[in-house]
């Protein structure tokens, strides 16, 4: 596939609401670094675009060279909050990591999940990981055919989306806008068609969008690291 365009990150518009500290001094102590990916095939990987984890942790080991950062892939396809929610104790905090990612939403908008489930599931493993020393970033869903046609499943998709944003804001961890950024590229003139693999399903998302999420992750991430303290 043809890539669209240049990666326009936006970073105005889609930073990260909170510090991370655990993270920033992690760095600045320039130990031995784990990030942690929790979730479903937008991290585990699907139809042979490599997903964000291999991709974030190159751009970690570029930008602060010398360290060693790993970012370890605890994804597992299909899965949703409820399912990634039991997998936190083993999956996450037994990895020590300085952060985790927790990208959640596109299967309770795939396969139609009750948001009242994804709602207490979100909120009981961000409160299992809270008395840790470890920084949260959610991410939503991805931006696609399948989780935005037709209008009926858009309108589901807006709900999950905002009940992730109201989960992270009540207990003050950082969301990053997945889904909110690939509209934006849409809406600037990018077609939907190339934000997917164009796998039957049109779920996972292009090279060129993988690409880009991670990049715009990154300097969302990078940004709240590198400010001063008193930013």
């Amino acid at each position: 596939m043809t890539a669209p365009g240049p990666c326009e990150t936006h970073l105005d518009e889609f930073r990260l609401q909170h510090r991370l500290p655990h993270l920033k001094e992690a760095l600045r102590q320039s130990r031995k670094i784990r990030i942690v990916a929790l979730g479903s095939s937008s991290v585990a990987g699907a139809d042979g675009v490599i997903p964000f984890p291999p991709r974030l942790e190159l751009l970690f080991r570029q930008r602060y060279f010398g360290r060693m950062i790993d970012v370890i892939n605890r994804g597992i396809g299909g899965q949703e909050a409820p399912e990634e929610m039991s997998r936190i104790e083993a999956d996450v905090i037994a990895e020590a990591p300085s952060l985790v990612i927790w990208q959640v939403g596109t299967n309770a908008v795939y396969k139609s999940y009750n948001p009242d489930e994804v709602r207490a599931t979100l909120a009981v493993g961000l409160d299992v990981l809270a008395p840790w020393p470890i920084d949260v970033v959610l991410m939503d869903s991805q931006f696609t055919t399948a989780i935005v046609e037709p209008a009926a499943t858009l309108k589901f998709a807006n709900t999950i989306m905002t009940l992730i944003s109201d989960v992270a804001a009540e207990k003050g961890v950082n969301l990053f806008r997945r889904f909110a950024l690939m509209k934006r590229w849409v809406d600037d003139g990018i077609p939907l068609s190339e934000m997917d693999d164009g796998a039957k399903e049109h779920l996972h998302t292009s090279e060129w969008a993988t690409n880009c999420v991670t990049q715009a992750l990154f300097d969302a991430i990078t940004q709240r690291v590198d400010a001063p303290a008193d930013a």
